[in-house]
């Protein structure tokens, strides 16, 4: 009674990833009430409650470890089957790669080295869009296989490696600045309007801890953009200061249309690439390409 039955593990995930029983049902052409009774007699065996019937459904933490599993079941599978020759005779589609992503990567480098992935066999990404300090979340649910983050910490189950250091730098436009930052920079900049990508985004206040000491925050009076261009934008208009990535900053500060506010002071973020230690040739091909893209875009760690 210790095995956990494969048709029971391919109905939690296919529900997970329909969101609810009705659709996994007819994702797998089986009735909903066939959904139901697998789902529960893997909890059975498990002894653990899997799901939370929300809408949609989400696993809970020990439904998460089932999920891994049969991510990386259905991995082994597809890939073992295309090395036996026997993909285009059981209909297999293209690879699925669900990938977490931050949104500034996803803007500047992330994209063109996705482009570089040789598509024989073809590669379908889903890419997650998370802040670099969350998107191990994703990972440790399942959800995804692979991610940029910020913490050099594997997950269980998977292997970190870096990929260099992402630099920002703290802009405003001029008129901004003549508005609002006139006296000491760290000063103004505790009162001034400023961006940040979402209620999580800490960089802003990082940087000023980093001017001024460990209780330094940015103003509450703050500007939510949850864009990576709609935040260099919102900053070029004048709406707030905030830390924008050098690629998207340094063309900005040659034309005169952003005020690099502090010079010597950047704030660079390191990235890493944690996958699952799954021996996938589609996975390792796609960090090789992700690992040799952020050579050339990031600045190397150390």
């Amino acid at each position: 009674m210790d095995e956990l039955p494969l048709d029971q593990v391919r109905t939690l995930l296919a529900v997970v990833d329909e969101g609810t029983f009705d659709a996994a049902a007819a994702a797998l052409h089986v009735t909903p009430s066939a959904i139901s009774q697998r789902v529960k007699a893997l909890e059975q065996r498990t002894g653990r409650v899997l799901l939370m019937r929300s809408k949609p459904v989400r696993a809970t933490e020990s439904g998460q470890v089932v999920i891994r599993f049969a991510r990386q079941l259905a991995r082994l599978e597809r890939d073992a089957r295309a090395e036996l020759g026997m993909g285009a005779a059981q209909g297999l589609g293209p690879v699925r790669l669900p990938i977490a992503v931050n949104a500034d990567s996803l803007a500047t480098w992330f994209l063109p080295a996705l482009a570089r992935v040789p598509q024989d066999p073809p590669v379908c990404f889903e890419l997650h869009r998370e802040d670099e300090s969350h998107t191990t979340a994703l990972l440790r649910e399942g959800q995804v296989m692979a991610a940029v983050t910020s913490s050099p910490d594997p997950v269980a189950g998977c292997t970190a490696r870096a990929l260099g250091l992402a630099r920002y730098l703290p802009v405003a436009s001029p008129a901004f600045a003549e508005r609002h930052l006139t006296g000491a920079l760290a000063r103004d900049l505790r009162k001034a309007p400023v961006i940040v990508f979402d209620r999580r985004d800490d960089l802003q206040d990082a940087f000023l801890r980093s001017l001024v000491g460990p209780d330094a925050a940015a103003s509450p009076a703050r500007h939510h953009v949850p864009t990576s261009e709609g935040y260099c934008d919102a900053v070029a208009a004048g709406l707030g200061w905030g830390l924008v990535p050098d690629s998207q900053a340094e063309p900005l500060v040659r034309s005169g249309e952003l005020l690099l506010l502090a010079p010597r002071r950047p704030m660079d973020v390191p990235l890493y690439w944690q996958q699952w230690k799954l021996d996938s040739p589609a996975l390792s091909l796609v960090a090789a390409v992700v690992a040799g893209a952020a050579a050339e875009a990031l600045l190397p760690v150390g």
